[in-house]
């Protein structure tokens, strides 16, 4: 299943029920909850969108891109996820650097695109994973997991390496996978059944090191 948007004036109207409008940044990626997301920002529609979020203290939504381009028209996957602002700075030439963190997932029920062009959608919110504490199995990958994040310098403010959906969701943001496979991952709502997918890939990747 995919979306596609439809045309449709008017202001977005965001509340705090599990169903609400927000605006959308359609990506050549994939944001998992948790994880961090840097962006260099110049188009208006967007510069607009990222002072609206400063502003409201309000969250816009990334959706993995499946047809079409960031600059233009886009098809997405239909499930999303929020992302907040952290951080932010002016860059040359008009260029805003952003660093976004990614929240909740979405499930998009309707979007369509505003007057200026901003891609917006209604969603519903997908309920967190449960709290599953990490299989025994999974512990000597946990350590090995660390020393990656480390290697990378990724910011672990959060980190909970005994958490088995944040350690699924860390892995299936640093494995190169192709875009289609982590936006399976994104999709599932089950830890472990995530870890299961996870595993075979996580061990050939530890294979090759």
């Amino acid at each position: 299943m995919s979306i596609t948007m439809s045309c449709r004036g008017g202001a977005l109207r965001v509340s705090g029920d599990d169903n609400f409008e927000l605006p959308l940044f359609p990506l050549e990626t994939v944001l998992f909850p948790g994880g961090r997301l840097t962006l260099r920002i110049f188009e208006p529609r967007y510069l607009d969108m990222i002072s609206r979020c400063l502003r409201e203290d309000s969250a816009f939504g990334v959706c993995l891109i499946r047809d079409g381009g960031e600059s233009g028209a886009a098809t997405t996957a239909p499930v999303g996820t929020l992302a907040r602002i952290v951080d932010w700075h002016p860059g040359g030439d008009g260029i805003l650097g952003v660093v976004a963190v990614g929240g909740e997932r979405f499930t998009i029920d309707e979007s369509w695109q505003l007057k200026d062009g901003l891609n917006a959608a209604r969603v519903t919110s997908i309920a967190a994973d449960e709290p599953t504490p990490l299989p025994a199995e999974w512990r000597p990958h946990a350590l090995i997991l660390r020393r990656i994040l480390n290697a990378l310098e990724t910011p672990n403010d959060e980190a909970d390496f005994d958490e088995a959906g944040w350690v699924g969701c860390r892995f299936a943001e640093a494995l190169p996978l192709p875009l289609a496979q982590k936006q399976v991952l994104l999709e599932m709502t089950n830890p472990l059944e995530r870890l299961r997918m996870l595993r075979p890939l996580v061990e050939s990747a530890r294979r090759k090191r």
